[in-house]
């Protein structure tokens, strides 16, 4: 039998991932926790999706916990990270999931309560969380060093033209701070890279008012067919993993070719 000095020395530590409920989070929660790591998920309202992720977890052995929170509040993105450290110890990880899409609009249509929605939720957001993550990783701060993996969108490329441009936009901003904070932090011990999902079966399209739009545009997917959160999962926990001990300000797009 491992002692526990080995079990500790052996484990991946903790992950964060934030809105990690459903979807995209969720399977990454339950990923990483196969692997190993002790996971926190934030979530915004489902609390009942949220606990069904920690149930699972923990009926196969795993360690987890659920902060309710929202990634645009400041207050609660620290409360979420002291809960961490609380509940499950020094931080090795950060997932910066939490995303918000609303219905399809026109740039004249859109109102500065829209894009101010927008950018704090999936682009301030991300921001305050990799603070909070620095803080606690970084060797200059007497951290051990870690990850931070952001989920950005293939929208970032494409731009959404008369649908989603803010979307597409503040997804555009993750791929810059991923970039720039990776540079900031190489020789800190903390890596930072991004995975850019394209079309995938989660709720996200049924919250923006189409659920069928990824049969919807089909055709124009080179794997003619959408992606599982599964298959966006497993490309974040390599970023995470040492098997990418040398990639830094890397953006893996997950997006079928397109």
């Amino acid at each position: 039998m491992k002692s526990a000095d080995e079990m500790q020395r052996n484990t991946p530590g903790v992950l964060i991932v934030t809105g990690g409920g459903r979807g995209i989070g969720a399977a990454t929660a339950r990923l990483a926790a196969s692997k190993g790591y002790a996971v926190c998920i934030s979530f915004l309202r489902d609390r009942d999706a949220a606990q069904a992720v920690v149930q699972d977890i923990r009926d196969d052995g795993g360690s987890a916990i659920a902060v309710q929170g929202d990634v645009a509040s400041e207050a609660d993105v620290m409360r979420l990270f002291q809960e961490s450290d609380r509940s499950l110890g020094p931080l090795t990880a950060l997932v910066n999931n939490a995303g918000i899409v609303v219905t399809r609009s026109r740039v004249e249509a859109m109102d500065a309560a829209r894009l101010q929605l927008m950018f704090a939720t999936n682009a301030v957001g991300p921001f305050l969380c990799a603070r909070e993550a620095i803080k606690r990783m970084s060797t200059k701060h007497g951290g051990k060093g870690g990850a931070i993996v952001n989920v950005s969108s293939g929208a970032a490329r494409l731009g959404s033209p008369g649908e989603w441009v803010d979307y597409a936009a503040s997804k555009g901003a993750i791929d810059t701070m991923t970039l720039g904070l990776a540079k900031e932090l190489a020789d800190e011990g903390i890596r930072v890279n991004c995975v850019r999902p394209g079309f995938v079966n989660t709720g996200i399209h049924a919250a923006s008012g189409e659920p069928n739009r990824i049969e919807r545009l089909r055709e124009g997917i080179p794997m003619k067919r959408g992606g599982e959160p599964e298959e966006v999962a497993r490309a974040i926990m390599w970023l995470l993993s040492a098997e990418a001990s040398y990639s830094t300000g890397a953006i893996l797009d997950v997006t079928g070719g397109r």
